[in-house]
């Protein structure tokens, strides 16, 4: 299984002032698989640790930081003696360690020679309660379910890929129809390493769906494990009540979906703690495409999207029938589907949405790309209205608008239509 990730650990590993990395993001991403993967390849040896299944070293960093003890206890622990030329030391669910994330401080203070990678799936919600973080002292990933690219390649559909990267639009043209059915296969199948490898071996939509329900079971397990007690039906209310707030025509989360009369101060520590967890991801709204657009946030409009495709359908309880044949349930959620979809293939820090003060008009997403302020408009289908994308065109006038949908590439000028399977080459075509 290839990831785009892959090459960002070989710049790390490579660059000058190089610090500890910490890799964040949900529970299954494929985080230790992708350490481990580039411990076994890139380095003579690796010195392993899971704070999680070693609960006895769960205090190494509890009196001090020293280094030396510190590396003899890991020596002690793994049997591998670390070396600073060849190398990688893996501090895994670090955040179960007391003071694990200060300790990385003192390996790029003291011991910077060392090669050292850090992760946690819920690291987000416990540096929401430490004080101590070694602010500049660490480099950070965070680490995405496969987008559709990377499940082409881990089908095996290399050459698809490599055609749409050679951006030869007529050719690219002649396998629409092979795009469109591995399309909807990701939006049933989503971007979690174990799933995508269950069917890449057996072809098997049912086990797909069966490991799926398992992964949403074990999420929902560890609200209770790591959540405060007091939190967890909120936090339950606020997951289940997500389908529903994707399947409005306006995605924008409304407290009122979650329980009857519910207001935001309710549930908003809810909704922090899914997000320290990489489960869910707010996008907010600004009021004008200004430069920078943090600067036009409105914190109280704002979507929620979810950790991957694949799990809100099977979450939503969308059956193979529904999204592979395409019945009526689909059509109904497929908005919502393919919103989703373009979120995790652009996603980006600097994504927001836009929507008029007193008209119903919204853009799906407005990115910032350098200089550039770009809206972004999602379409399921082929079709190419595109009301709310031209009237923001034209009381604002950006420099290049963009709509992506089923219909093929096409350059109008003001508007660059991007077929949704090539969504995720948007950085590429824009800087062209």
């Amino acid at each position: 299984m290839r990831r785009t990730a892959y090459g960002q650990l070989l710049a790390w590993k490579n660059k000058n002032g190089r610090k500890p990395l910490v890799l964040q993001g949900a529970r299954q991403v494929g985080k230790t698989w992708l350490m481990k993967e580039f411990g076994k390849n890139e380095y003579k040896q690796t010195v392993y640790l899971n704070f999680e299944d070693k609960k006895q070293l769960q205090s190494l960093f509890a009196n001090d930081f020293d280094i030396s003890r510190i590396l003899l206890a890991l020596q002690v622990e793994t049997g591998v003696k670390a070396n600073p030329e060849d190398t990688l030391i893996i501090l895994d669910e670090i955040q179960e360690a007391e003071r694990g994330v200060t300790a990385l401080k003192y390996f790029y203070e003291n011991a910077p020679e060392f090669h050292v990678m850090a992760a946690g799936s819920y690291l987000g919600i416990s540096l929401q309660k430490k004080s101590s973080f070694p602010v500049g002292k660490v480099d950070f990933l965070h680490l995405q379910p496969l987008s559709y690219l990377e499940f082409l390649l881990a089908s095996g559909e290399d050459m698809l890929v490599e055609l749409l990267f050679s951006m030869k639009w007529e050719l690219i043209k002649t396998f629409k129809e092979k795009y469109i059915t591995t399309l909807r296969y990701y939006y049933f199948i989503g971007g979690m390493p174990e799933v995508v490898r269950d069917f890449v071996e057996n072809q098997d939509f049912d086990s797909v769906r069966s490991l799926q329900g398992n992964i949403l079971s074990a999420y929902q397990n560890d609200f209770a494990k790591h959540a405060p007690m007091e939190l967890v039906p909120r936090i339950n209310r606020v997951w289940n009540s997500i389908p529903a707030q994707l399947s409005r025509e306006s995605r924008k989360f409304v407290f009122g979906l979650i329980k009857k009369g519910a207001r935001a101060k309710e549930f908003e520590l809810a909704i922090e703690w899914l997000i320290g967890s990489g489960l869910i991801s707010k996008v907010f709204r600004v009021s004008k495409p200004g430069m920078p657009l943090k600067s036009y946030l409105d914190l109280s409009a704002f979507k929620v999207f979810f950790v991957d495709v694949g799990l809100l359908a099977a979450l939503s309880g969308l059956d193979k029938k529904s999204i592979i044949e395409g019945n009526k349930i689909f059509e109904e959620f497929k908005g919502a589907l393919t919103e989703q979809f373009v979120y995790q293939q652009i996603l980006q820090s600097n994504l927001f949405y836009w929507s008029a003060e007193s008209s119903s008009g919204e853009v799906d997403f407005i990115m910032q790309s350098d200089t550039k302020i770009i809206p972004v408009e999602v379409k399921a289908e082929e079709n190419l209205m595109a009301k709310s994308l031209r009237f923001f065109h034209q009381k604002y006038n950006p420099e290049i608008s963009v709509r992506t949908s089923m219909s093929d590439f096409r350059d109008d000028g003001w508007l660059l239509n991007v077929p949704l399977y090539a969504i995720g080459l948007l950085e590429h075509l824009l800087r062209k």
